[in-house]
């Protein structure tokens, strides 16, 4: 292990691992993430921070938080999990997009499915010390659900202003809290050009509530995922926004930013008594897809073909 003085964490997000006995696999998803694991484990941090997105279909196998959990325990260090939204359901709406072939009210998060992960991984959001550095870890996607989790997820927030301080004060979510300014509006997920926007990020007023809680938290480091796709380091009220690769899953709407990074890859922090320098890692596999089989996007649970899993038995949506 580091010394007192000077150690490491790390930090990834959207492994998606996947399994041969479901409707759609991606072999080359659980390749890319062995490698990084081996990567991490040769690094001998004190623990990883996994931003969300452990599973590929977890929202509707509990048998992908078996396997994902089973894959963490290899690791030969402690992980603190937050969900993402293919592990629990999406954030809520009342409302569906047109330019998508499935129905965005039926990928609403449900608190029974937040409960089964939990039962897996712990709460959904979570704070603790270690070595004079906060690290809190949140479900943003719970904000407007109107479930008991969300009522929760903001008093944790409106309470770390209250709990002992920190050098410094590291927080994990899985969705961007904004695509590209904090002022930006409230995206219309019925309008085709803004489906996206809905999709990646925090709308308001929640996105303001939030913003305005991690600042008096004194939140240093904010750690994003989701999209899978790597931009350079933004500041914003003297909070350092990582919107990180994926470890595993294809990069998305790559194309908008000339300075996308679509590698896959994880974050090594080492931890000084100056700060954190947080250095992006590439994962040593990159390799192209390959043996890939079903649909992707969120295809309605009456549309998916099991017939078509390479292992038998296939999984049981449940």
């Amino acid at each position: 292990m580091a010394s007192n003085s000077r150690w490491i964490f790390l930090h990834a997000n959207d492994s998606h691992l996947g399994s041969p006995r479901s409707y759609r696999f991606r072999p080359a998803i659980n390749q890319r993430w062995a490698a990084i694991q081996q990567q991490m484990a040769e690094m001998q941090p004190e623990f990883l921070l996994h931003g969300g997105d452990l599973t590929r279909d977890g929202d509707t196998h509990e048998q992908e938080y078996q396997l994902a959990r089973a894959d963490l325990d290899t690791l030969p260090f402690p992980t603190f999990v937050i969900p993402g939204n293919m592990d629990v359901g999406n954030k809520h709406t009342e409302q569906t997009g047109t330019m998508r072939p499935w129905d965005d009210t039926k990928l609403n998060m449900t608190a029974d499915r937040l409960d089964l992960f939990s039962s897996y991984f712990g709460a959904p959001h979570w704070t603790f010390l270690f070595r004079d550095v906060r690290f809190t870890g949140f479900f943003a996607g719970l904000a407007g659900s109107g479930l008991l989790h969300e009522a929760r997820f903001w008093r944790m927030l409106e309470l770390l202003p209250e709990l002992p301080q920190a050098r410094q004060h590291v927080a994990v979510m899985h969705y961007w809290p904004f695509m590209e300014s904090l002022d930006e509006p409230d995206w219309d997920i019925t309008n085709d050009d803004e489906y996206n926007n809905w999709y990646f990020s925090i709308g308001q007023p929640h996105r303001a509530r939030l913003w305005e809680l991690l600042k008096r938290a004194a939140v240093d480091i904010l750690f994003c995922g989701h999209v899978h796709t790597r931009r350079p380091v933004q500041v914003v009220d003297g909070i350092r926004i990582y919107r990180t690769c994926a470890a595993g899953n294809t990069a998305q709407l790559a194309e908008r930013w000339e300075d996308a990074d679509t590698r896959f890859g994880f974050h090594r922090c080492e931890v000084t008594v100056d700060g954190i320098d947080v250095e992006f890692i590439a994962g040593e596999d990159q390799c192209d897809e390959f043996g890939t089989f079903g649909p992707w996007g969120h295809p309605n649970i009456e549309e998916r073909d099991y017939s078509q899993a390479q292992e038998h038995p296939p999984l049981e949506p449940k």
